[in-house]
Parts: structure tokens; sequence; C-alpha cells
């Protein structure tokens, strides 16, 4: 094994490393950390990474598994990092990435968590064991263990959608459904696998499963550092040392397993003197289970347990036990925070990065980009500091419950006749669909990402008929010979300023009562908003606003076909 020790964290006893001890021999304490041999580690990967492949086996030696398991991997890890433009540009805030777990062999995080844990139940010999889980920890680990031929139980809570549970079952695992909360869940699981002699799974305990969740800092590190660099974002180009680590980590929270994993991570890295600092860790949870924020907000060292009351099932874990007090000591040690946000703002979140950056994302996920966006308006984190967000899973099956039933615009062929072409059949259906008068909209700005950042944002669930013009010269022009719907305008260009272009407006009948939405990064002083007082419907602050609020208001002013 490569770790030389296990150290208790209640006692400090040291132990002989095996990843499946139940107890510190001590004081029998269930909460251990594996130990590494940091300095002659740090040397023998400096030279051994180059020449490795992109994935979490990279960095075998900080992992509790035999080097013979690896014929197993399905892939795992080596995950993309993916600068968030438009996030960032709605926001304010050029420095936002995305660790997309997404990209694992089930879409989730837990692959890496699943491929360690049983990885190690093959060194230790078990060939069955269970689970309890609210859904991704159930599927990871059902298509590891079928792949390794380890026989799973999982135990799911009766809130986990039904087509998550078909997806289990699908790999061979024994599914028992529990009608109950997480936490009930898993006293059933324990004491099914009390009774029948079976291997438990230990949850944020777990060695292994902690483990697994450093090689999230490992490669955050790793791509953050060639990002910033500008030698690309793949991990495989080994950049110079010392590394660079973002300002902020983010990631949403259930039992706090693996912001404890990501966390050791980069203290490791630390250790070996490959970073300078350890980011701040910021926690996000949903306001109907958030036992840890509400600890943090009433400064307790302990969390009291919660009754979980939201829809987004695999947060639901109302008692979060050890693991609250092992993260707040980090992160009252390092910087960072607990936070908390609506299922509404999660939702919403998530419907954002879907339309505007081209990831659906799991409800979870949601939590944490809404926990980022929450941050960066109450100045929490600020405009100069990067931030990596942690986003895995996938929208379905919850998209029905954003987009309602109103996803897809109805076309209904006509009964076809004798004669009919059907050519001209399909463009008479078409030409329905289309044939709705769609309002104009001109967006006006020298900025050409913010034009597509705007007409993105109306693209996305509006049917309009975009114009654009780069300078206040050319709007005046294009405003007049087209007599849109609405104008957007920034007020900071070249040429002609948009007080100019206001002014022009004003001034000619055919376009005085355009109404105007004026998004613009200035700060204005009185004597600017009295000008503009009566020439325009809204004023936006770009850097302080969402898609939604946007579309809201040329909704108020317009009303699309």
């Amino acid at each position: 094994m490569p770790a030389t020790m296990l150290k208790c964290l209640d006692c400090g006893n040291t132990m002989v490393f095996s990843p499946h001890t139940p107890l510190c021999p001590a004081c029998g304490s269930p909460w251990r950390t594996a130990i590494y041999d940091y300095e002659a580690l740090s040397q023998q990967m400096k030279a051994q990474l180059p020449s490795r492949p992109a994935n979490i086996w990279r960095y075998r030696e900080l992992l509790p598994v035999r080097a013979t398991n690896l014929n197993f991997s399905m892939g795992e890890g080596g995950t993309p990092f993916i600068r968030a433009l438009n996030l960032g540009m709605i926001l304010g805030h050029h420095s936002i990435y995305l660790k997309d777990e997404r990209q694992g062999p089930t879409n989730s995080f837990k692959d890496r968590q699943a491929a360690i844990t049983i990885a190690t139940l093959k060194d230790a010999g078990i060939t069955e064991a269970v689970i309890a889980s609210t859904g991704n920890v159930a599927i990871a680990y059902s298509a590891f263990a079928a792949r390794a031929g380890i026989k799973l139980w999982a135990f799911l809570t009766s809130q986990v959608p039904a087509s998550k549970m078909r997806e289990v079952a699908l790999y061979g695992t024994q599914v028992i459904k529990v009608t109950g909360s997480y936490d009930q869940t898993r006293k059933v699981a324990a004491e099914f696998a009390e009774q029948r002699g079976i291997y438990m799974d230990a949850g944020a305990r777990s060695i292994a499963a902690v483990e697994s969740m450093k090689t999230i800092a490992y490669e955050i590190t790793e791509q953050f550092t060639a990002m910033q660099r500008n030698s690309g974002e793949s991990i495989g180009s080994l950049p110079d040392f010392p590394w660079e680590t973002p300002d902020w980590y983010i990631q949403a929270v259930s039992g706090g397993m693996g912001p404890m994993g990501v966390y050791k991570g980069f203290e490791e890295l630390l250790k070996m003197g490959w970073i300078s600092h350890i980011p701040n860790i910021a926690i996000i949870q949903t306001d109907g289970c958030s036992p840890m924020t509400q600890a943090w907000r009433a400064n307790l060292e302990t969390a009291p347990a919660v009754q979980p009351e939201t829809t987004i099932s695999t947060l639901a874990t109302g008692d979060p036990g050890r693991s609250y007090s092992l993260l707040r000591e980090k992160i009252m040690q390092t910087g960072g925070t607990f936070e908390s946000v609506s299922d509404a703002e999660a939702y919403r979140a998530l419907h954002f990065l879907a339309k505007m950056e081209g990831l659906s994302i799991e409800p979870a996920s949601g939590v944490a980009v809404a926990g980022l966006i929450k941050m960066v308006r109450s100045g929490q984190i600020t405009a100069s500091q990067s931030v990596v967000v942690n986003v895995s899973g996938h929208t379905m099956p919850v998209e029905q419950d954003i987009l309602g039933n109103d996803g897809a615009k109805n076309v209904v062929m006509p009964a076809k006749k004798a004669d009919e072409n059907a050519e001209e059949g399909l463009l008479a259906a078409l030409t329905r669909v289309t044939s709705d008068r769609y309002s104009t909209v001109a967006i006006v700005d020298d900025n050409p990402d913010v034009r597509r950042l705007v007409r993105r944002i109306l693209q996305s669930q509006g049917n309009y008929v975009l114009l654009e013009a780069e300078n206040g010269v050319e709007a005046v022009k294009l405003i007049q010979d087209k007599l849109p719907d609405l104008v957007i305008l920034d007020l900071m260009m070249p040429e002609l300023d948009g007080f100019g272009v206001m002014d022009a407006l004003q001034k000619d009948p055919t376009t005085a009562d355009i109404p105007v939405i004026v998004v613009t990064a200035k700060e204005l002083t009185q004597n600017e908003k009295t000008r503009l007082h009566g020439h325009i419907q809204s004023l936006m602050q770009k850097g302080n606003f969402l898609s939604d609020e946007l579309l809201d208001e040329v909704r108020t002013l317009i009303k699309p076909g």
C-alpha cells in the first residue's frame, strides 16, 4: 500500500494502514485519515506525471489502492475544466470556471468514489457490499461493482426518482426502496448489513471515499495552472512548479464527504510544496436541508439534525454528524463559508447554465451555481477572485419541473391527399410555426461579446428578430430605418455614446416612443440619471442581473409572437 499509516482524528493514534480498518484501536473512533510520505512522493511524482494518462490513476501513489486493480478502470477522472464566459459576463466576473464532472462513466463525481472504493474492496477480498444512497452513489457503485464482480445491495430513499432506481437495477444491483428520509434509509441499510454480515459502506468516514475526492483538487490545480499560463487546459502537459490554485472552490453538499476529500487534496499539494495556499472553500446547501449552514451561522461547533424539506433528493441529508465539525475546523483555518439557496434558485441556475453555457447539470449542481451567484452578488466573492465550481450529473429527469409542457411547439401534419406533394405539405406545416409576427429588438453595444450574450439570452426563450449596432451613429440609423419594438442600449460607446443615441431618438417623432432598456457597466452620476429619466423604461447594471431578469423586462415592454 502506498499510504504509510492511518491517523485517528480524535486521539491522534497512528496505526498500520488498511482502508477497511473499522475503528481506532485506541479510542474506538471511526474517523481516521491516511498519511503518506509527502517529501519522497513529491520528487518521485514530478518525474512520472508527464507520462501518465489523464485520469485519477495519474496520482496513484497518493491513493489507497494496489496497482494491480487498475485494469478495471473505465477512464474515471481527468474531467474537463471549462471557463464559464457567459455566466462570468452576466455576473461581471471573468474568472469563473466549471469542473465538469458530468464526463465520468456515470456522469457524476461519485465515479471517483466508486472506482477507489470498489478497488479497495477487491484488495480486501470483499465480494458483497451494502450502500445507502440518494441516487448518484448507487449508480456509480453499481457500475464499478458490476465490472469488478462484486454483489451490491443499494438501499435508496423513496425520494429518489424512479428512473434512477431503474438505472441502478440495470447494473444487476439489488435495489431496496425505503419509504423515509436518507438518514432513516442509512439506518435500515446498516441494520441489514450487520444482520447479514456484509460490508457496509462508511460514507464520509470511508478512507477510500475521502481519498478519491482528493483527485478533484489535484486536477483542478493542474488545469487551473495551465489555463492561467495560457498553455491549455488539458491534463498531461505538466506545468512548471509551483502550481497555482483558484481563490475559491464551491461545491453543493449533502453529507460533506466531497469537500472533505477536496480539502485534503489541496492540503497534500501544500505539504509537497506544489502550491502556496489552499483555496477558500464554499459549501452550499439547499434552504430546505441546510443543517451545516444553519450551524455555521449560529457559530455552533456541531450541527443539529433537521428534517429535510427539499425537492432536491440528492442533498436531503438532515444529519451531517461529525462531517460538519471537521469541515468547520478546516474552513475556519483557511477561510471560506457555508451558504444556502432555495430550491427555486437552484432550478433557475440549472436552467441558466443549460441555456447560456450549454451544460445540462443535475439539481444539486444547480445549488452550487446558485450559491456562486448569491456570493458574487453579495460581495463575498469579489470580481478579482478566481472561482471553480464543481458541477455534475444531468438535468433529466427534472426538466419538466423547469419547462413544464412548453418545451416544444407542435407541428401537426395535415392528412395527405392522394395528389398532394409531400414537400408542399411539410412547408405548409412549418409556415404555421413561423407565421407569427415576431417582435424586433435592436441590441446596441460596442462589445461584440456583450451583443452575443444578449442575443443568446433573447434567443433562449422567445421569438425575436434581432438587430445589432456596434456604435451610436450606426445605432441611430438602424433604429430610424427598421423601427424596432425595443432597444437594448449601452451607454459607453465610440463615435456617439448612449446618451447621444437617446437624444437623437427623442428628437425624431418616429422613434421617440420606442421603449429602451439601458444595460451599462457605468456607475451613473445623479445628473446622468436625471438625463435618462423619462426617456428609458429600465436601467440594468452589467454584472448584476441574470438572463431571466432581462427577459422579464423585455416581455413587460413588448409581446413576442
